[in-house]
């Protein structure tokens, strides 16, 4: 908790924001902020950052706020401090406080993340981090950076991300069903996570059974190891129902025999080579020619982070024409 003396101080700001005076409010918050940081009273420079940053950004200053936000985190890294309870809580309060859009916020997330993969015990950054922050651009309709920190997140994260990914598919065209599916599968495999890929699975074809295609042929094939849903128009989600189902036993002739069926599908789609070259090698030992770091090569890939693939567009037909359907399918 906060020192008698910050309260005040940050009593003294508020008075100062709720009078409009926020340029003077960010200055002298800033100004005393420092002089704790020079004195190495990084507890009273995190109370006063943390205070001054939700004053501002509660008052609608996005970039005040913001600014501060940031400096917080540059404090928190400098200290010393650990990814504890504390710290996380007033980094998810400032988080929270962000105006819808602020320009800032990105940045912050992008430190926010940073530092807790120094610091902290997951070297991609803290999950519930990732979770809180890519739920709010989910929430944001910010698809892309939703998947960033989703793919990273906790338990709750492929929920998220499976509904994100099915809202930005009721505004493309109906065949392009599997496209949305994979960006939120994909992601989970190539951080070796079947779990959430699964669910991730689960939930966007329930959406899609009970939502948007109720005239949507769905054939239920059930055999002794496991039961599935096979859509006779839409064999490039068949494709990825059963790539999920060939990770699960281990199998890499049916990996195979997948790839080679499904070979003109996935070609006219054309994005999803690199992933799938990724996926072959990881779990069934596939191997393909490697340049450059093989996990940012993967994420990169996939989510934006360098080089890879463009992305399907929200509210744009997709360039690939419906596949035909094929018996497997």
């Amino acid at each position: 908790m906060a020192s008698v003396k910050i309260q005040k101080t940050i009593v003294r700001q508020q008075e100062k924001i709720s009078e409009g005076q926020f340029y003077e409010a960010h200055q002298q918050l800033r100004v005393i902020a420092s002089r704790y940081v020079k004195s190495e009273n990084w507890d009273a420079a995190i109370d006063l950052l943390y205070g001054g940053a939700l004053a501002l950004l509660r008052a609608g200053q996005g970039g005040s706020g913001g600014d501060l936000g940031i400096f917080l985190v540059d404090v928190l890294a400098k200290s010393g401090k650990g990814v504890g309870a504390e710290e996380k809580s007033k980094l998810l309060t400032i988080l929270r406080a962000y105006p819808p859009r602020e320009p800032t916020k990105k940045r912050f997330v992008t430190e926010m993340i940073t530092w807790s993969s120094k610091v902290g015990d997951y070297p991609l950054g803290d999950p519930e981090l990732h979770h809180v922050a890519g739920s709010i651009f989910a929430e944001e309709c910010e698809p892309y950076d939703a998947e960033r920190h989703l793919a990273l997140g906790t338990a709750d994260s492929p929920e998220t991300l499976a509904r994100c990914e099915y809202e930005w598919y009721t505004q493309d065209e109906s065949h392009t069903a599997a496209l949305y599916a994979a960006r939120a599968i994909f992601p989970y495999l190539l951080v070796g996570n079947l779990r959430s890929a699964n669910k991730a699975h689960l939930i966007f074809t329930s959406r899609l059974n009970s939502s948007r295609e109720k005239t949507l042929t769905v054939q239920e094939v059930s055999s002794k190891s496991s039961d599935m849903r096979v859509y006779p128009v839409l064999p490039l989600l068949n494709f990825l129902g059963l790539l999920l189902l060939a990770i699960q036993r281990g199998s890499a002739d049916l990996y195979k025999q997948l790839a080679k069926h499904y070979a003109l599908q996935v070609k006219e789609v054309g994005v999803w080579d690199d992933a799938l070259a990724q996926i072959g090698e990881m779990y069934f030992g596939i191997r393909i020619p490697r340049q450059g770091n093989p996990l940012f090569d993967m994420m990169g890939s996939m989510m934006g982070f360098g080089g890879g693939s463009p992305k399907p567009k929200p509210k744009k037909a997709a360039d690939v024409p419906p596949p035909p359907a094929a018996d497997l399918d």
